[in-house]
């Protein structure tokens, strides 16, 4: 019988140092939190009920160690995770796909690796970036429904790297910190960016990262940051952190988009303070332990 619950009630750091613990095999499938209209009562108070929604995430683990991740609405496949990181240009992606439409990931990686095009240090390093960055992201949620299915695993054919979690959640916590401040910042994804007066001025001796570049092509009034980072293939963390940095140098300017209200981008551009997130009922927990531990 698969663990289920919810992440206001169980955190995504405490799933992961309990797999860690027990050395657990299977995957943890997290879903898009959906408001069903009624209450429920949990240690005497009562709260709304929501239900699982369509998947937002899937993460796998064997042994303890975490293997593949993967977040709904992102192509996660080798060609995509290799040309955001730049080891493969937007031309010869695009030339690979077209190529092997129906090759696996562990066959198409063997093929690029002997054609020179990546070296094998460079698909499992950018597959192990990609499977962190999946998860430094959900452990920032703390709404969604989950399940964990006790040795169900992803298809053979995916290209999975072994990843120890200790310091992922050690890393995953400070990066919480990180994301909270990114919000606090940047709470809304519907403005847009302009340039400042005299760009180019501005980005003299610049030296931007891959994913900064692309961020800055579709820098227009006219596109939303939450349209760039859809473009870019980019999380909402990725795209704040890479905003923030690019407006603390003074590279890019928040604006309103055409079409927004003004009192809507007022309140979109203002700083906020991100709500405290809710106590996790003790209960519950011990609850959760005793299941997965059971499993």
């Amino acid at each position: 019988m698969p663990l289920k619950g919810e992440l206001r009630d169980f955190s995504t750091t405490q799933l992961l140092n309990l797999i860690n613990l027990a050395g657990k095999t299977g995957t943890l499938t997290i879903f898009k939190a959906t408001k069903s209209g009624e209450t429920e009562e949990v240690n005497g108070k009562k709260r709304e009920k929501i239900i699982p929604g369509p998947e937002r995430a899937k993460v796998s683990f064997r042994a303890g160690k975490l293997i593949y991740a993967a977040m709904d609405g992102q192509d996660g496949n080798l060609v995509s995770v290799l040309n955001k990181a730049g080891k493969l240009t937007d031309d010869q992606a695009r030339i690979i796909r077209e190529r092997a439409k129906n090759t696996t990931d562990k066959a198409l990686a063997l093929l690029l690796i002997n054609a020179n095009y990546v070296t094998q240090n460079d698909v499992v390093s950018c597959i192990q970036q990609h499977t962190l960055d999946v998860v430094y992201n959900l452990m920032s949620w703390n709404q969604e429904p989950f399940r964990f299915d006790d040795n169900v695993l992803p298809d053979s054919n995916r290209i999975m790297v072994p990843i120890d979690l200790e310091n992922v959640i050690i890393e995953g916590a400070r990066r919480i910190r990180e994301i909270e401040e990114l919000n606090q910042h940047l709470p809304n994804l519907d403005m847009a960016l302009k340039f400042p007066d005299n760009p180019k001025e501005k980005f003299k001796g610049i030296h931007l990262s891959v994913e900064e570049w692309r961020v800055v092509s579709f820098v227009n009034p006219k596109n939303s940051i939450r349209q760039i980072a859809k473009a870019n293939n980019m999380s909402e963390v990725e795209i704040r952190r890479i905003v923030y940095g690019l407006e603390q140098a003074g590279l890019v300017e928040l604006v309103k988009p055409p079409g927004m209200d003004q009192t809507v981008a007022n309140k979109a551009a203002g700083r906020r303070q991100m709500p405290a997130k809710p106590q996790v009922q003790k209960v519950v927990v011990n609850r959760l332990i005793d299941k997965i531990r059971s499993i």
